[in-house]
This record gives structure tokens, C-alpha cells and sequence, in this order.
């Protein structure tokens, strides 16, 4: 009985199709028995518009070897800080679902029961955001201490002359982080609890959850995602000046109504908190957008060691790919644009596999 049992569960899984449903603003496609999470979230055009669609051979590859995946939506915006925290309240507001929907379905819902579980991988500028998040995982949390921080990364890199205004950029950063951080314990507390009751189990006093020091981090062990894994896709740190003409970019700068964090920001926000000790770096060979974060990384920054970057041939839209018929059709700027799945999984998909293996083995040491 045993073996028929593990049989049809087999079977099961090898006919289940890629799927996505809408949950809260992304969308998910539920793994019968999945031995992780992926949140991925795209580049500017591509992550924006139909991302199931133009990242469809990756995202199938991966659901294939095990994973559900968490779509998220690339929004366009310039206040980089806000759409980072908007990835994180997506994460609590999906996982109590994911556990929900799972059960219904009569699918496998352990992997869902911790945040260390959950992986998150970005391309092009959406890798900002993925960063951004780890960074925020550092943090002091104490208002004096996390000003501390925020004044040291912002005098040395704004104009020196310009006072009133860095003192108000510092005084914005601070307020608004401050602001997510509380707004995060409560959603942290409310999916505590959404969880508990899905589960079957005692639920506690909200209050006491979001007073309480010894707050319940079952599901949760920590306020962003330190001990999540994430692999970068050529990533992009780029300014206002890439999205509009140059001279209008330094316009909008002047005004502070730019980019935020500006790149320089953003690369000194990233060395102060000093994480990304679970990241994996994939970079390709003729990606000149890519180009100069990539090198900043493995040069300036020093992570991630080399056995956890790749420098692959294509171009920036490499790991955009459909499945046509027999064959996969690939963008222009990454050729052959038509090749067979089992030469495009040699240039990138098994190499995004064996990474997320490695840091998942990274993070159990």
C-alpha cells in the first residue's frame, strides 16, 4: 500500500503543470511537495508585464526541481526603499496562504512552516530590491543607533555643501525605515497568528505577540530575510539617469525627486551591514548593463566567494526564455535564439540550480 501511495504521489508531481493564481499583488505556483520557496522578481519592462510569460523556461525549470514560486510584481517607481518594503509585507502576507491553499489541496505545506525556506532570486534591477532587503536584515533597530547608520552612509555620499538637505534625506530614510519596521512586527504578528489558526493551533493574544520580547519567531526568524538564501541575475544599481534622459535625470536629482537610494547609496548601505553571506552571483560575458555592478561586487565588495558566481556567456536578457514546441526561443541580445532545452539549461538553468543547492548547504553549515 506504501509503494502505491509513493507511486501515485510520483506521478502526481510529474503531471503537475506550472500554474499560476493570484495571491495579495503576485503570483503563485503551488509545488505538490516542495522542498523550498523561490520569490523572484524581474527586471524593470520584463518583471512589470506578463513576468510569467518572458521568464517562463527559468521559472518552469525550477518549479520542476521542487520549488514553488512566488512571482512578485516589479512596480516602477523611483523610491527604491518603498518597493523593497513592499516585497517583505508581500512575504507575510503570502505565507499564511501558501499554507491555507496547500492544505486544501492536499499538497505538502512543511516547507512554508519557516521563512529560512524561502529563497529569493532577482534580475537586473530587481536584484536592487533583493539587496536592499538583506541590508535592511542589519539594521539597528533603536532609533539613535539605526540614525547612526543612516547619517554615516548618507555624508559620505552627498555633497558635503548641502546640509539642510542631507539633514532632511536623513531625517525621511529614518522615518520611513522606522515606519516599516513597526509596520512589519504587526504584519509578522497577524501571520503568526493566521498560521496558528490554519494549523490547528492555539492562538495567542495579539497584543501580547506584539509587545512581547520573546515574541513567537516559529515561522518567522527574522524581521526581513537574514537566512534566506538569493541569487542575483545580472544585477542592476542604476540611477534616475537610466530610466530618463541625462538631462533631465540631474534635474530630478537636484530636486530629490530621483532615485532613492541613489546607486552610490546604495553600494555604501550594502558594505555597512556587511551580510549577503548566503548570495550567489550570476553574471554574463557580453551584459555591458550589468557590467560595472557585478565587478563592484566581486571587487569592492569581495562577495560572493567564487565558488558561488558564475560568469556566463549571453547577454543581459539571458535568463528570459519561452518554450516553444521542442525548442526554446531566447531574446536577440543572448545567442542561438532558438536552441534545445537541454542546451539552454547548460548555459544558465543548471547553473541557477546547482547555486541554489550550494547555499542551501551554505546555510545548513
Amino acid at each position: 500500500m506504501t509503494s502505491i501511495c509513493y507511486v501515485y504521489q510520483v506521478l502526481t508531481i510529474m503531471e503537475t503543470k506550472l500554474r499560476f493564481q493570484p495571491v495579495s499583488h503576485s503570483w503563485v505556483a503551488l509545488h505538490p511537495k516542495p522542498k523550498g520557496v523561490i520569490q523572484f522578481i524581474g527586471g524593470a519592462f520584463f518583471g512589470t508585464f506578463a513576468p510569467m510569460l518572458f521568464y517562463r523556461y527559468l521559472l518552469k525549470y525550477l518549479f520542476d526541481n521542487g520549488y514553488t514560486i512566488i512571482l512578485l510584481p516589479f512596480n516602477f517607481t523611483f523610491d527604491h526603499y518603498v518597493e523593497a518594503g513592499f516585497l517583505i509585507k508581500e512575504e507575510y502576507e503570502i505565507i499564511p496562504e501558501l499554507i491555507r491553499r496547500a492544505k486544501f489541496a492536499g499538497y505538502d505545506y512543511k516547507a512554508y512552516l519557516s521563512d529560512r525556506n524561502f529563497s529569493w532570486i532577482g534580475h537586473s534591477i530587481g536584484c536592487k530590491y533583493v539587496a536592499l532587503l538583506e541590508a535592511f536584515s542589519a539594521l539597528p533597530r533603536e532609533p539613535k543607533q539605526l540614525e547612526e547608520v543612516i547619517r554615516d552612509i548618507v555624508t559620505k555620499t552627498s555633497n558635503p555643501s548641502e546640509i539642510a538637505k542631507n539633514e532632511r534625506k536623513i531625517q525621511t530614510i529614518v522615518q520611513n525605515l522606522e515606519s516599516l519596521i513597526n509596520d512589519l512586527k504587526q504584519r509578522r504578528a497577524r501571520a503568526t497568528q493566521l498560521i496558528k489558526y490554519y494549523l490547528g493551533k492555539e492562538q495567542d493574544t495579539y497584543w501580547d505577540i506584539i509587545e512581547d520580547p520573546s515574541i513567537d519567531k516559529t515561522y518567522f526568524k527574522n524581521l526581513f530575510i537574514k537566512g534566506q538564501t538569493s541569487i542575483l541575475l545580472a544585477p542592476v544599481n542604476s540611477g534616475t539617469d537610466s530610466a530618463i534622459p541625462k538631462f533631465l535625470a540631474k534635474f530630478i536629482d537636484k530636486l530629490g525627486w530621483g532615485v532613492k537610494p541613489t546607486p552610490q547609496e546604495t553600494f555604501a548601505l550594502i558594505q555597512a551591514t556587511n551580510l549577503f553571506n548566503l548570495l550567489g552571483l550570476v553574471s554574463f560575458k557580453s551584459d555591458k548593463l550589468a557590467k560595472s555592478t557585478c565587478e563592484w561586487f566581486v571587487n569592492t565588495f569581495k562577495k560572493p566567494p567564487t565558488d558561488l558566481q558564475n560568469n556566463l556567456a549571453g547577454g543581459h536578457l539571458k535568463p528570459l526564455g519561452i518554450k516553444l514546441g521542442g525548442y526554446v526561443v531566447n531574446f536577440p541580445d543572448s545567442l542561438p535564439i532558438i536552441e534545445s532545452p537541454q542546451r539552454r539549461n547548460a548555459e544558465l538553468e543548471i547553473y541557477v540550480g546547482k547555486l541554489l543547492g550550494a547555499l542551501e548547504k551554505e546555510r545548513l553549515s
